[in-house]
């Protein structure tokens, strides 16, 4: 008898029957005699549905009060899917409970609409386990140390599930979503991606942080820090397939690196519309520059990610970087009010038309000129290169969106990842 994790994500929670056929799939695990935990996510749409009233009551505001009001609102989505999927598990025979998070409970700290797990509670659910009930939990919220509901931000409910797994030890989590797998890239950009049948913890990682959709960053943190298995499959398919079947199928996220592995120089290339750029010029090129610039930027809770400063003239300098586009008008604000003032700098100017394309693969660790190769093959399309960052197994570029998809279809050509195997 194994553990098993199921996540739903809110497409496949999207609908009376869609929930019906999770019911049916989770009850065939169960079944087969495995102890079976679930996180779903909140109905699709639903979500935006919510937070779409608060939008129109009071479009903004500076106070915690708001956040943590959002967040008691937004969790309401994940506690009605949980519940309901409650409803059609027992409708099918199965002793099933569902939990919100303040109930197992998950702890957090009070970072409202970006909180992070601190710890999970199991005993209830083993509890439960043992008394051979399904067990449904919210995924996306949890209760801070004060009481209060808090969410985990933007697809909280990967790092729900992958953190409840990681907390009881499970034999492995699926991430049940609305494609098949991981692919090269987004099929939508480049019909010929493939789906890849494993790709390692670190690749995944990358691919996360850099745009790709199919899980979210935090989840695939928490794997790695607490190696979750977890395989990423389609909720899809027929509830009714061969487990051992569909115990094999999708893409599994690896911790061991083979020799196929190596050979890819690339496995994948992702990109980003989500990004924006913020450009401080003018400044004094001195020591703690970057400090002053970023210190307020991070102190105000936004993630910055491609950085670049310019060669120094005349004693100023220009320091760029890019930020996620929901936190752009309030980095540039805080910039241009605060900060700018303070260090001399003569003008912040910011740019939302830009796209992060990215590269992927442990087997750049061992093969020079993959970078030529990459920037060999923009040229070729006339695509020009703003900013560049790099890792061991990575390298991104920041160019115009305008020529994102031209840019995708170009590097996946250019890597061989449209040749069959």
């Amino acid at each position: 008898m194994a553990l098993i994790v199921h996540k739903y994500g809110g497409t496949s929670m999207g609908s009376p029957e869609r929930i019906r056929n999770v019911a049916k799939r989770v009850a065939k695990w169960a079944r087969a005699g495995h102890q079976m935990v679930v996180v779903p996510s909140a109905m699709s749409g639903e979500t935006n549905r919510l937070l779409g009233l608060a939008s129109e009551l009071a479009p903004s505001s500076a106070k915690t009060s708001y956040y943590r009001e959002l967040d008691m609102l937004a969790a309401t989505g994940e506690q009605a899917s949980s519940a309901l999927l409650a409803i059609a598990l027992q409708a099918e025979g199965m002793d099933a409970i569902s939990y919100a998070g303040w109930q197992v409970p998950v702890r957090t700290d009070s970072a409202f609409t970006k909180a992070r797990i601190e710890s999970i509670d199991d005993v209830r659910v083993r509890k439960d386990l043992d008394a051979g009930r399904v067990v449904i939990i919210t995924g996306f919220q949890g209760i801070d140390p004060e009481g209060h509901v808090t969410t985990l931000g933007r697809g909280g409910s990967d790092t729900s599930a992958v953190a409840v797994a990681a907390a009881m030890k499970a034999d492995e989590c699926l991430i049940y979503t609305d494609v098949d797998g991981v692919y090269t890239t987004d099929p939508r950009v480049v019909p010929a991606a493939k789906r890849l049948g494993t790709v390692s913890f670190e690749e995944m990682l990358e691919m996360a942080s850099l745009g790709s959709k199919v899980l979210q960053i935090r989840s695939v943190e928490f794997a790695g820090k607490y190696k979750v298995p977890m395989r990423v499959l389609s909720s899809f398919t027929p509830w009714d397939i061969d487990l051992a079947e569909e115990a094999k199928s999708g893409t599994l996220i690896t911790f061991e690196e083979d020799e196929k592995m190596e050979k890819a120089v690339v496995s994948g290339i992702a990109f980003n519309r989500g990004e924006a750029k913020i450009s401080v010029l003018g400044v004094p090129d001195t020591p703690g520059i970057a400090a002053g610039i970023l210190g307020p930027v991070a102190d105000a809770n936004i993630e910055v990610d491609v950085i670049i400063q310019n060669i120094s003239k005349d004693g100023k300098t220009d320091f760029s970087f890019t930020v996620n586009q929901g936190d752009y008008q309030r980095a540039l604000e805080l910039l241009r009010d605060k900060v700018a003032p303070a260090l001399g700098a003569s003008e912040v100017v910011g740019n939302t038309n830009i796209a992060k394309v990215s590269i992927v693969g442990i087997g750049m660790r061992s093969h020079v000129g993959v970078a030529s190769t990459m920037f060999r093959a923009l040229s070729q399309e006339g695509v020009n290169i703003q900013m560049i960052s790099t890792s061991e197994i990575k390298t991104s570029v920041v160019i115009d969106e305008k020529y994102l998809e031209l840019a995708v279809r170009a590097l996946h050509t250019a890597f061989g990842l449209d040749k069959s195997e």
